[in-house]
């Protein structure tokens, strides 16, 4: 009798899964594989030297409620329960939260309709909305002006970067910080090998990749073809001088054409008020100012089909939010629709953010959060807003798909 042995029984795996990203996501992941699966081994590569540096450590703080999302969507299937989990989970840990509503309002009249079908869609997505007239805005938010508002309970504010850090913790992962992967060996029959940029070499059996503004450059390293670019979109925040002008969280109504929520006002869990972002092309993934410039990925998007496409059907939009960049005075205007009595001394320039928005050849913005498997690896490519307030059931997800992997 001739003894077969398997080839994978020779192989030294470091772990069973590598997830790529120490962002909430990626964190996530991790915690939500451990959590299935007592015992699975899970490390976690970042480039940075600690969690949640760039999308989860710069946008705005909202545990959004999912009102505005397509119903059975994953953003409005995730963002429903996702936010519900978020309080339950910084509840449980302490971590710095409230459940603060907020209004979403309506200033010209033909935003009237938009926010009728907003009411509509927070209905059809099992959310509570309060309708306002005028008068009633002063109630939630005396300053603000409007024709009309509704208003939507279940949204907060958390420390996203104090959930991370806690996911991470309670994950049992081991997280390798300051680990930048260059290199994937990637066979279908075996696993994967990543090589670090400090010259590390990690064995597992699957890959995640949660690389967030990087996903789709890991993605062509593992050899899948991820069918979209990421092009940054950089969003320019202000604080507010005079917080008190504003006691919660005001939204303008959204275009339902583009997958950004428009220069809002958000007290965050500090009592600060941060005000915009408006949503400019970044110069780098990582330009979190026009002074960042990095030629070979701007060359980069440029070469993707997809960014001149998007930009000949969105330049009317995308030329109002650079005036808005390069002026203050017409950032200032825009904030006043929502808030008269701001004037341009009460915007301090504020923390900017970028946005991993994934494009398509034909040049669609990717609405909804974007999850593809290739063999041994599971891809996470578009998942910005609300993917903080989402990402305990994005992580669950991730983990279903990457334990069958392992099965």
């Amino acid at each position: 009798m001739v003894e077969v042995v398997s080839v994978t029984s020779r192989i030294a795996y470091d772990c069973d899964v590598l997830v790529v990203g120490g962002g909430i996501v990626g964190l996530s992941s991790a915690y939500a594989i451990t959590r299935a699966a007592p015992g699975t081994r899970v490390t976690v590569l970042e480039k940075e030297p600690g969690p949640a540096r760039h999308q989860t450590g710069r946008n705005s703080g909202v545990i959004h409620s999912g009102v505005y999302y397509r119903p059975g969507s994953l953003k409005a299937r995730y963002a429903v329960r996702g936010a519900a989990e978020m309080v339950k989970f910084c509840a449980e840990y302490g971590i710095a939260h409230a459940v603060t509503g907020k209004l979403i309002v309506a200033t010209r009249r033909d935003e009237l309709p938009r926010l009728h079908a907003l009411v509509q869609r927070g209905r059809e997505n099992g959310i509570p909305v309060r309708e306002l007239g005028a008068p009633q805005i002063a109630e939630y938010e005396p300053e603000v002006r409007g024709l009309a508002a509704i208003h939507v309970g279940t949204t907060g504010v958390c420390d996203f970067v104090g959930v991370a850090r806690q996911l991470a913790h309670a994950s049992g992962a081991e997280i390798r910080y300051g680990s930048r992967v260059v290199q994937v060996d990637r066979r279908p029959e075996l696993g994967v090998a990543v090589r670090t940029a400090r010259g590390d070499v990690i064995r597992a059996r699957v890959l995640v990749n949660c690389a967030g503004l990087h996903c789709d450059e890991v993605a062509r390293l593992t050899g899948d073809d991820p069918e979209m670019r990421i092009v940054p979109f950089r969003g320019e925040y202000f604080a507010l001088a005079r917080p008190e002008l504003v006691r919660g969280l005001v939204y303008p109504v959204p275009d339902p054409a583009f997958p950004f929520l428009g220069v809002h006002l958000t007290r965050g869990i500090d009592g600060g008020v941060h005000v915009g972002p408006n949503a400019v092309p970044a110069l780098a993934r990582e330009g979190y100012g026009w002074g960042v410039v990095r030629p070979r990925e701007t060359a980069g998007t440029l070469a993707w089909p997809g960014a001149w496409r998007m930009a000949r059907q969105h330049w009317r939009y995308g030329a109002g939010e650079l005036r808005r960049s390069a002026s203050k005075r017409a950032f200032t205007t825009a904030v006043r629709r929502l808030l008269p009595a701001v004037t341009p001394d009460d915007l301090v320039p504020s923390t900017a953010g970028v946005r991993a928005q994934a494009v398509l050849r034909d040049g669609t913005l990717v609405d909804d959060f974007l999850i593809k498997e290739g063999p041994r690896t599971v891809h996470v490519l578009n998942a910005p807003s609300p993917a903080a307030t989402a990402s305990l059931p994005i992580g669950r997800e991730v983990a279903r798909r990457a334990l069958a992997v392992l099965d």
